[in-house]
């Protein structure tokens, strides 16, 4: 659309680069580009038309309008450009939808492919059952009041290492973990730590013996939220809980700690996280450092399938999924607390309703295999 301050700083900043290099006689010739492809221009063309107009648009007539939304908005961007005084050779300009361009691009994609840079694997990504696709973030509303159903879980731990502050007591302990999406806890693959965060292992007042592992910042809240005593009798840093295992509450499996990033804090839940690799991007990365494999037993409805169980199959994720899975959680004895807890969740800007992170296959393109030589270019330039 038009152009904004953002443009203005970002062109200006360039102008006076390119012309202080040409008025000390270097040539910097400066040629403008467009980037016509992506989402956010046919978002704008969807905009434009009215709800009749929508129903009946096809892939080639999106793209038709979309291409002339493309080259009407280049050629008023392009005189506000002159106006702002940016000098540049507009007659050469390029754009990404030229034929030309194109060709170019799909050389380098089919070359990339043959010498086996380009795959196919599964990753989360933003989904939507209701319109039954996957949304980029620009298709994503974050309306307010959204409320889910929040949960405190625990994880009995069957095996420990030396050293983890754990040793003896195997199926004496528990790892205690918060998720405000219960419908993941079946494909839950393993529980991560902050290494830096002191952790601490608490027994349960109440004469159960009961001993569970929690972030220490957040021992008095978990304790005041489960209306239950925690008395603190060793610390133990994050670190030395990788490695240790522990067992599903809900299937015959055992999944490991494991460490992962800066996006666990003690800032609420229990400083460890309940990981499913299938549906979050940080579990994602986290799953592919340790090897954990991806389960996403959701289908595109939002229905979770046989690999969740036969209790589970066919349940809506959004529905009756959550209360299910919670009441066997509870059933087991694993369910701590369940609580309301209203935070910001993304919603499909079309239908209005809420969407999920969801493990589909994508296209991948791994620069592992040109990495060294790529860097290696960077000692060829003159800067």
């Amino acid at each position: 659309g038009t152009l904004h301050l953002g443009h203005a700083m970002n062109k200006v900043l360039k102008d006076i680069i390119v012309k202080h290099r040409l008025l000390s006689g270097k040539a910097a010739a400066f040629v403008p580009g467009w980037d016509c492809h992506g989402l956010p221009i046919e978002l704008k063309v969807l905009q434009s038309l009215k709800s009749k107009e929508r129903k009946g648009l096809t892939p080639m007539s999106m793209r038709g309008k979309a291409r002339d939304f493309a080259l009407k908005t280049i050629g008023e961007q392009a005189e506000q450009f002159k106006r702002y005084g940016v000098w540049g050779d507009y007659d050469r300009r390029y754009q990404t939808l030229d034929p030309e361009y194109e060709a170019n691009q799909l050389e380098v994609f089919g070359k990339m492919f043959l010498e086996g840079h380009i795959y196919r694997g599964l990753k989360p990504v933003n989904w939507s059952p209701s319109s039954r696709t996957a949304l980029a973030e620009a298709e994503l509303e974050y309306p307010p009041g959204h409320t889910s159903r929040s949960i405190y879980v625990a994880m009995p731990v069957v095996e420990t290492k030396e050293g983890s502050g754990l040793e003896g007591l195997e199926g004496k302990c528990s790892l205690a973990i918060w998720t405000t999406t219960p419908w993941t806890i079946p494909a839950n693959l393993a529980v991560a730590v902050n290494a830096e965060i002191d952790y601490a292992l608490c027994e349960v007042e109440g004469g159960s013996g009961e001993l569970l592992v929690v972030a220490q910042d957040l021992v008095e809240s978990l304790s005041a939220k489960i209306g239950k005593g925690l008395v603190v009798t060793k610390a133990i840093k994050g670190s030395q809980l990788e490695g240790c295992a522990y067992k599903h509450p809900l299937y015959d499996r055992t999944s490991p700690v494991v460490v992962g990033g800066d996006y666990i804090t003690t800032e609420s839940g229990t400083g460890l996280v309940h990981t499913a690799p299938g549906h979050g991007q940080d579990d994602f990365i986290v799953g592919q450092r340790y090897g954990l494999g991806v389960l996403s037993p959701v289908d595109d409805a939002g229905r979770l399938t046989e690999e969740a169980g036969e209790e589970f199959a066919g349940m809506n994720v959004l529905g009756d999924a959550n209360g299910a899975i919670i009441e066997a959680l509870q059933r087991e004895g694993a369910l701590l607390l369940e609580e309301s807890y209203e935070h910001k969740y993304p919603y499909d800007w079309r239908t209005k309703k809420p969407t999920i992170f969801r493990a589909t296959e994508q296209w991948f393109a791994s620069v592992d295999g040109f990495k060294a030589d790529a860097l290696g270019a960077i000692d060829s330039v003159e800067w």
